[in-house]
């Protein structure tokens, strides 16, 4: 759809507004100040034909202004008209308006006539039209003897209704007993006469209760006409009526209703008259009868119907025309028309005319002297006679002056003098008719005067006309001139418009024609002048007009109205919803620049207009919202045409909802076989109402139709009615018939049934065949049932087969089907693959070759080759890890394939295995190979200790991953000044025994960047890299620094801690991402100055990097770190927390710590020592007490003197002491040698050692026993 946004401006200085204003100056420039002497003016008078209600006062109207202030006087029918005679007339004070008393006794019946008022003063007199006073009469309906209409089905009627004849003419209509308006249509209407036309009867007309009223405006009554009968004769009835009286070979008995062609009811005859008045409206009427019933048509003979003027009424059944003239004049045809023909009738219209003016005599003031003229000029058809009369007395007859002179419809005066004052009548009549016009002539002398205000204000829009006024009178008539402010020179040119009333037009007002403008008077008798003010304000406008919109039933839509004006005006917005008022509803919300409708609705469709007033100017813009939903559903299904194999489906459309309906989608319904479930049958585009729809055999059909637009789809329309098909041979054959074997000698046959409406009739069964493929077998067949499988048992294993499945029912056979070739059971196969050879190509990946085995050994259909593998042992360190294989699947007959993601310096196993459906053949023997080295994984830990003014001491651990035998360490380090910047780069080469450094000759007070890896004879693996500064002065420096990042990784989880050297209150993050990875470092924020933080959610088996960093302290972070989380392996943990021996054992433990409690409290009580060193690591918080990596069992401790390890087996005495000899007060002395670990919860779980570094214990062998303490805070 189109856009459609229309916008008008309308102006009070436009030009239409200009005329007007122009117009009423000019007629109020010819009026006389009422302080100065002048004839009378009638102002206000009753109208010519004047209908009272004879119940109420008759109030004959006679108002007029002169000075000296006029006298009145009345005649009735022709005669004076004496009021002081009779007591029920009064004339109102200063008037000349009678009051007929009707109410106190009078008869209005009494005053019918024609009256005449005449208002007169020393300088003439004036008259009103004659004006007939007529009671308004509502007589009661004459007595009448109805009898009952009886009329056969098919005929006419006509139910005459012949009303009083009132004053005015009654409003005629028909109602029933309950006062209801009789239905009316093209079949039944009522005339212009008032009279009830049937075109044709129906039995529905059968009643007895038509009744005719009529209502008389004036007196406010309504008569009411007796009921009148009707009844309807069917011809089922009549039939039965006349074969009760007639015999059978009557003609009557079988008379259907009878067809006919159109006859005109009204108006008869083939031809007619009418005239009508000029300005009247023209109505022609044309009422048929005839079955079916006729339609009307009207055309003008040798021209076409006015249009903007011409309306059709009663179901076109009336032609009307409004405003006529003499052009309307001319044959007017209706035809009535159905089909079996027609019928015409022709009215000539004559259109005559009362008279009307085309130039009316105006007042005439003159001065002495002065000449003037009097115009009376009418038009009428036939042509209206012109008479002059002077003060309400024909011409003719009337005083002589010799100033004037008649000629025929001009009145020349010349010369005149004061005693040339009067006031003249000029009647132009026909016989329709007459008008009546007073005009004065007055004589006087007088200098001008201004009547508009001094310094009247005039505001106008710019670019508009602006008209000032100038108001005058004087006699003889002044001149008027015009000057711009007080001093400024007469206005001339073009761009200035002078008119007679004196007004002053600007065209095109524009900000310069602000100011004073003065307007100056003069005659001969004297001048005047007067000053008005002009301001040109700025035009409102409209910046943000409402754009048409669409939207959605229930929706929400806004209209915007953003306006700019002059800041002097005071605005006004009004919203319209199609040129009216918007509906008082709370969803219509009016905000300051916008119109905003909630919860849409149909109804809310149409245009909005937004309207901005000024006291000004008027501007307005209007937008058009189209409300679309889904449709309505389709209604009125109907079914024809049936046939065994096809049906024609039509059916009426819904409305579409202003969205254009694009197809309907026809469902179907089969009752026998799947009651109440829709299927899809077709769709057609949404012009379409009918279909041919294909049927299949024995379905009980039923449809529906859906009808779909942009928006979705309508409701299911109502189902049509059922359609039962005749039962048939099935036409089809079951679909996707398969033959696969579940067990080695059995083959099982599958097909997928046919569907209800498929079966084409009752008794549904297959027909199911096999046979041997390439052996000479016959067909064996059997029959079953509406199933969908069968089994045949006893065939060999996995040979081909011959299927097919073939329908049929009660009725016979399908078409013979098609054959397909499945096979019986499958086995496991047979043989291994052979001649395995493995192929290593680099340290990571290895090819592996093997031999087909032969296809006969499969027994099935061959599915692939698999390979296994495993590694067996790790050729650079002991393997912690369990056994696990890997097993990689080949599709197809393939004979080699790729092994990757090999672990280098590595012993692996392999075997090749074959596999078909049923499973996996035999396995290969196994076959070894070994990964080259590789390069080795990051060092586990750098750390620098022991900082000094020109040394640095450096301690690492070896790879997690050495991938072969250490060649070597490669250390490089470079000094870092204040802005950052790296310095030269020293690298040193470490054997690969070593882990320790001390780097002498360094700068002091320097920072420096160390960057560190191992190598083996392949090359060098990742770096780690860390930064130290060397001290100044033998004072610690007090800058930050993050030492000593380490990393204790498991599958998804990774325990970093570090330490800190710095300012107090430091907020630390903690950045990690994959090693090699070019993405983006991702941060976690670590709560509180914490020095450690656990990193959950990671991948198993991934190395990454990690460094710390300190919040606030820009670019300061640490060296990165790297470590690689543990493989995903399955749990093979118990939650020993619901064992037996588990809860025995921690009861055993309370009981002997409560034991120790009151042992320790009756040695307080008798003053015995106790160590304080004993008292705190009895009370030790046990998460300090070391765990291993793997198990979650107890570490092993060292001392710091001796660094001897605990005996194997020992346990920690159940008190949670330790000896004074096996330990110190503090664990200060630990100092570098902490290697801190923590649990995934944050819990320290690192070892202690003292200065040497401890070495790394080899195998998933455990010192000690495990404690149940800390196993159970693992499994938390």
């Amino acid at each position: 759809m189109q856009p459609k946004i229309m916008m008008k401006k309308k102006s009070i200085s436009a030009s239409k507004a200009s005329l007007v204003l122009f117009l009423c100056q000019m007629i109020s420039a010819l009026d006389v100040p009422l302080d100065l002497s002048q004839p009378p003016t009638i102002t206000q008078q009753s109208p010519k034909d004047y209908i009272v209600d004879p119940r109420e006062n008759i109030v004959i109207q006679c108002e007029a202004k002169g000075k000296p202030p006029p006298s009145f006087s009345w005649t009735r029918n022709g005669t004076h008209f004496d009021i002081d005679k009779d007591a029920q007339v009064t004339m109102k004070p200063n008037s000349g308006t009678l009051v007929i008393n009707i109410m106190n006794g009078g008869k209005a019946e009494a005053y019918e006539g024609v009256y005449q008022c005449t208002a007169r003063n020393e300088r003439g007199a004036a008259i009103s039209n004659n004006i007939v006073i007529r009671p308004s009469r509502s007589p009661l309906w004459t007595k009448e003897k109805l009898e009952p209409n009886q009329v056969r089905e098919g005929d006419s009627l006509v139910l005459h209704c012949r009303p009083p004849v009132g004053l005015p003419p009654p409003i005629i209509f028909w109602m029933d007993n309950a006062f209801q308006r009789l239905p009316q249509s093209e079949r039944v209407s009522q005339g212009l006469n008032g009279d009830l036309y049937f075109s044709n009867v129906q039995p529905e007309d059968t009643r007895e209760d038509y009744i005719c009223y009529a209502r008389f405006n004036h007196t406010q009554t309504i008569q009411q006409k007796q009921p009148i009968s009707v009844k309807v004769f069917s011809m089922d009835s009549l039939n039965d009526t006349i074969a009760a009286n007639l015999s059978d070979t009557d003609i009557y008995g079988a008379r259907p209703v009878t067809e006919r062609q159109p006859v005109l009811l009204t108006p008869t005859g083939s031809t007619s008259t009418k005239v009508e008045l000029r300005g009247n409206v023209l109505l022609l009427e044309c009422i048929a009868a005839g079955l079916p019933t006729p339609v009307i048509r009207w055309i003008k003979e040798g021209g076409e119907l006015p249009a903007n003027r011409t309306f059709f009424e009663n179901f076109k059944k009336t032609l009307k025309i409004i405003d006529v003239s003499e052009a309307d004049s001319g044959n007017y045809k209706c035809i009535a028309r159905n089909t079996l023909g027609s019928a015409h009738h022709v009215i000539s219209v004559t259109v005559k005319a009362a008279p009307y003016w085309i130039t009316a005599p105006r007042n005439l003031v003159l001065s002495p002297g002065e000449d003037g003229t009097l115009i009376c000029r009418a038009n009428g058809n036939p042509k209206p006679s012109i008479s002059w009369l002077a003060n309400g007395v024909p011409i003719a007859i009337a005083p002589e002056d010799p100033s004037r002179k008649v000629d025929g419809d001009t009145i020349i005066f010349s010369q005149v003098q004061e005693r040339s004052s009067a006031v003249y009548q000029c009647n132009a009549s026909n016989e329709y008719g007459y008008l009546l016009a007073n005009a004065f002539v007055n004589v006087l002398a007088e200098p001008p005067r201004i009547l508009t205000p001094a310094n009247k204000l005039y505001q106008v829009i710019a670019d508009s006309p602006a008209l000032l006024d100038c108001a005058y009178f004087g006699s003889p008539k002044p001149e008027i001139e015009w000057f711009k402010g007080v001093k400024g020179s007469i206005l001339r040119g073009s761009e200035y418009i002078f008119h007679d009333n004196g007004t002053l037009e600007i065209p095109v007002a524009q900000k310069d024609s602000t100011g004073a403008y003065t307007c100056v008077a003069r005659n001969k008798l004297g001048k005047i002048q007067n000053e008005v003010q002009l301001e040109i304000k700025d035009p409102t406008v409209i910046i943000k007009q409402p754009e048409y919109k669409v939207i959605q039933r229930y929706g929400q839509v806004s209209f915007e109205c953003i306006i700019k004006h002059d800041s002097t005006l005071l605005p006004t917005v009004i919203w319209l919803k199609d040129n009216d008022e918007l509906p008082d509803d709370e969803r219509f919300l009016v905000g300051k620049d916008n119109l905003t409708i909630m919860n849409v609705t149909d109804k809310d469709d149409g245009t909005y207009t937004c309207i901005v007033n000024t006291t000004l100017d008027s501007v307005s813009a209007s937008a058009v919202l189209t409300v679309v939903a889904r449709p309505n559903p389709p209604f009125d299904l109907e079914l024809t045409g049936q046939l065994e194999r096809s049906v024609e489906l039509s059916w009426i459309p819904g409305d579409e909802n202003n969205s254009p309906i694009t197809n309907f989608v026809i469902e179907y319904e089969d009752g026998l076989h799947e009651p109440g479930v829709w299927h899809y049958q077709t769709e057609v585009p949404g012009t379409q109402t009918t279909v041919q729809l294909k049927l299949s055999p024995y379905v009980n059909y039923s449809f529906r139709v859906i009808a779909v637009n942009e928006i979705g789809r309508s409701q299911p329309s109502e189902p049509s009615e059922q359609y039962l098909t005749k039962s048939a041979n099935p036409d089809e054959n079951p679909s996707n018939v398969q033959g696969i074997g579940s067990e080695p000698d059995n083959l099982v046959i599958t097909w997928e049934s046919l569907k209800g409406f498929q079966s084409n009739g009752p008794g549904l069964q297959y027909k199911v065949s096999w046979r041997q493929k390439d052996v000479d077998d016959e067909w064996t067949s059997v029959i079953v049932a509406n199933v969908s499988k069968y089994i045949v048992s006893g065939t060999p294993t996995f040979v081909p087969y011959e299927i097919k499945v073939q329908a049929l029912n009660d009725l016979g056979y399908a078409p013979e089907p098609s054959e397909v070739i499945g096979h019986s059971g499958e086995d496991l196969p047979m043989v291994a693959p052979g001649n395995v050879q493995v192929h290593v190509i680099n340290s990571t990946l290895a090819k592996v070759h093997w031999d087909p085995v032969p296809l006969k050994t499969v027994r099935g259909h061959l599915q692939g080759y698999k390979v296994y593998y495993w590694k067996v042992q790790s050729l650079s360190r002991r393997s912690r890890r369990h056994v696990e294989k890997k097993i990689l699947t080949f599709r197809g007959n393939k004979t080699f394939g790729m092994l990757p993601g090999l672990e280098p310096y590595s012993t692996y196993k392999l075997n090749v295995r074959v596999a078909n459906g049923k499973g996996e053949g035999p396995a290969s023997p196994d076959k070894v190979f070994r990964t080259p080295e590789g390069v080795p994984s990051s060092p586990s830990f750098l750390k620098i200790t022991n900082p000094t003014l020109d040394s640095l001491t450096l301690e690492w651990g070896s790879p997690t991953h050495p991938n072969g035998v250490l060649t070597s360490y490669i250390l490089k380090f470079q000094p870092i000044n204040n802005t950052h910047e790296l310095g030269p780069l020293v690298e040193i080469r470490i054997p690969a025994n070593e882990s320790s450094l001390i780097l002498k000759n360094l700068n002091y007070s320097t920072r420096y960047k160390f960057y560190f890896n191992a190598q083996t004879s392949v090359g060098s693996g990742n770096q780690i890299t860390e930064e130290a500064v060397t001290i100044m002065d033998e004072v610690q420096p007090l800058y930050p620094r993050i030492r000593n990042v380490t990393t204790a990784a498991a599958e998804t989880y990774a325990n970093i801690s570090w330490e800190y050297e710095g300012p107090d209150h430091a907020h630390f993050y903690v950045e990690y991402g994959v090693a090699g990875s070019k993405e983006d470092w991702k941060k976690e924020i670590v709560n509180g100055s914490r020095s450690f933080f656990v990193l959950k959610g990671l991948t198993p088996g991934t190395a990454y990097k990690v460094r710390v960093g300190a919040e606030g302290l820009s670019g300061f972070r640490s060296s990165e770190d790297v470590f690689e989380t543990g493989p995903a392996m399955a749990s093979r943990q118990v939650d020993i927390a619901t064992q037996g021996w588990f809860i025995g054992l921690m009861c055993a433990v309370a009981l002997l710590i409560l034991i120790l409690l009151i042992v320790c409290f009756i040695r307080r009580n008798k003053g015995g020592k106790y160590p304080v060193k004993e008292k705190e690591d009895a009370h030790a918080d046990p998460e300090i007490q070391p765990m291993k990596e793997d198990d979650g069992t107890f570490g092993e401790y060292s001392d710091a003197e001796d660094h001897k390890p605990l005996k194997k087996g020992s346990r920690t005495p159940s008190d949670r002491t330790v000896k004074k000899e096996d330990s110190d007060d503090s664990l200060v002395d630990y100092g570098e040698g902490v290697n801190g670990q923590f649990n995934e919860d944050g819990s320290f779980i690192g070892q202690y050692s003292g200065k040497k570094e401890k070495e790394p214990a080899e195998g998933n062998e455990s010192s000690e026993a495990p404690s149940p303490v800390n196993a159970m805070n693992s499994f938390v």
